[in-house]
């Protein structure tokens, strides 16, 4: 009747609208603010802060909505979001970031790739691209003629 390979689903956390909480929260499951929070915020999972949501914290999660107001630093692996009525008070570092019209952002922004897409792709290619091997076409067959009029 009961499979012993069955997995409790995660439950997400939810701070409530009228809540007043403060502390540091870790968790490996989603996290909703509605209410306000002041505390540092340490998740697995997607962080979302509401339209009523107050957080004065320091954020890392896997990706991050904020449509209320948040005053502190955001990590996120993944993606941040600030929709329309949300704000940022602080900096960020995220892999990508997108903010709608209407969103207020007041901070620095680092944005990085995530570790293996950096390993595969080169920053300097080792061929150039058609357009650039045009241009400089002339100047490659120059420093052939010279190699070899060196070594010969």
């Amino acid at each position: 009747m009961f499979k012993d390979s069955k997995r409790i689903p995660m439950t997400d956390t939810l701070i409530g609208q009228g809540t007043h909480a403060e502390g540091k929260i870790v968790c490996e499951a989603g996290l909703r603010i509605e209410g306000e929070y002041r505390g540092d915020i340490e998740c697995v999972g997607d962080i979302i802060v509401g339209e009523c949501g107050v957080a004065r914290s320091n954020i890392s999660g896997r990706d991050v909505t904020i449509a209320g107001k948040v005053y502190g630093d955001v990590v996120t692996k993944g993606r941040l979001t600030i929709t329309a009525t949300g704000q940022l008070h602080g900096n960020i570092n995220a892999q990508s970031f997108i903010m709608q019209d209407g969103g207020l952002f007041t901070g620095a922004c680092r944005m990085e790739r995530a570790q293996e897409q950096s390993r595969s792709q080169p920053l300097i290619g080792t061929e150039a691209q058609p357009q650039a091997k045009e241009q400089h076409s002339s100047s490659n067959s120059k420093e052939k003629d010279k190699r070899q009029a060196q070594a010969g």
